[in-house]
């Protein structure tokens, strides 16, 4: 860019969430399963024509894009759905449905389940694997590195979808880190999810503030693990914790114990980076920044400037690049309403300043080729002519006169 615009009236949380959030995804993994029930108890049959003899299982959480052809990591437990066999998903939603049915009905959890197992039987799975992009895109998912859920330390998936021109975070170092450091928690929390809020607002991410507690913690296994005092609760997980530079230092993976049924915030930890590293590259995958986050970049240090119309060349690229982008179409609305307000840049002076000065320097030349070279020449004098000579017939005679009285004298 050359010149940084001005924008110190922007706090530093404003500009990284701004810059991140475009690169933080909601991840689903659930299950479908259809069931054949043959029994004849009259509460059950009503329940289950009502689902339509069908159940979900499964659950939300975060992640975060890394490279922008559509890796993307999150937490192994957030896609562990995807990773179970069929039998298994059938069993866990078997036992989902038998609870919903004895809470609706005030049954006992093993009399249902003792009748249920009788005459009940599933008929098919569906795994459904989905990334809902900030910008609304829902995108199949594949799993293409996963760490698996024995160990919190490692609890680490890297999930590709089929896209390119994404959005990005860069890698931070988590051995960088130090105690009280300030980070930021990006994700979708469920206790967003409120029944008074709208669809759209299901789209967008929640950052939360909090400094680093401890970086010397391991997990039974001698994971190392980072806690952190942001606050955070379930379809946070996966999620990015973000330094001051934006770069991510760790995913948020489990919370601490809960005091009288109550979730403790204070308590909550995150899988290091560098360990993240290693299942990205397990996967095949690189972290890096594309086109789309220089733009966009570019765009809000110049909008956040008050140079209005250059922010608006840089928004309308990202747009052409990518139509999807969660915040560009809003930022480019801005950018068109304050643009007659808009400041200049100093190197757009400066070019019109260049044209100005090429303009004098070819007045220059042509002044020096008319006077030196295109001038008319002056026509040079005639050459003097010779002197007339005047011959004296008396200095010819005395001569020969003289050449014949040398000859004499040699006789």
């Amino acid at each position: 860019m050359g010149i940084q615009p001005e924008s110190s009236g922007i706090s530093k949380a404003q500009k990284l969430a701004e810059m991140s959030k475009p690169a933080v995804v909601r991840i689903l993994d659930y299950a479908v399963v259809d069931w054949q029930f043959s029994g004849t108890n009259p509460d059950v049959a009503e329940y289950m024509n009502a689902v339509q003899y069908r159940s979900v299982f499964g659950g939300s959480g975060s992640g975060a894009i890394i490279s922008p052809d559509g890796y993307i990591v999150t937490n192994a437990h957030v896609v562990n759905g995807s990773q179970l066999k069929e039998e298994e998903i059938a069993n866990i939603a078997f036992e989902q449905l038998v609870g919903e049915i004895a809470d609706y009905y005030g049954y006992n959890y093993q009399a249902v389940y003792d009748y249920m197992v009788q005459y009940t039987l599933y008929t098919n799975v569906e795994k459904v694997l989905k990334v809902i992009l900030p910008g609304g895109d829902e995108l199949a998912g594949e799993v293409k590195s996963y760490g698996g859920m024995d160990n919190a330390g490692k609890d680490v998936a890297v999930v590709k979808v089929e896209a390119k021109n994404l959005p990005t975070l860069k890698f931070g170092n988590s051995d960088n880190i130090e105690n009280q450091d300030n980070i930021w928690v990006i994700g979708y929390p469920a206790a967003a999810n409120s029944d008074v809020l709208s669809q759209d607002s299901s789209l967008v991410s929640s950052m939360n503030a909090g400094q680093i507690s401890a970086t010397s913690k391991k997990t039974e296994q001698g994971s190392p693990v980072i806690q952190l005092n942001a606050a955070s609760t379930h379809g946070n997980s996966g999620g990015p914790v973000i330094n001051d530079k934006g770069e991510i230092v760790g995913l948020l993976t489990f919370r601490g114990d809960t005091v009288n049924g109550q979730e403790v915030q204070g308590f909550n930890f995150a899988v290091p980076v560098n360990t993240v590293k290693e299942f990205v590259n397990q996967a095949g995958a690189k972290n890096k920044k594309g086109d789309i986050d220089k733009l966009y970049e570019e765009g809000l240090i110049y909008y956040w400037g008050g140079y209005y119309k250059n922010a608006l060349e840089k928004f309308e690229a990202v747009e052409r690049l990518y139509s999807k982008h969660s915040e560009v179409n809003r930022y480019i609305s801005l950018a068109e309403k304050k643009a007659p307000d808009s400041k200049k840049l100093w190197s757009d002076y400066s070019t019109i300043f260049y044209i100005a000065d090429g303009i004098f320097l070819l007045l220059i030349v042509f002044l020096m080729l008319f006077t030196f070279v295109m001038k008319p020449k002056q026509p040079k004098p005639a050459a003097a002519a010779p002197a007339a000579v005047n011959i004296n017939v008396q200095d010819i005679l005395l001569a020969l006169q003289k050449q014949q009285e040398e000859n004499k004298k040699d006789d």
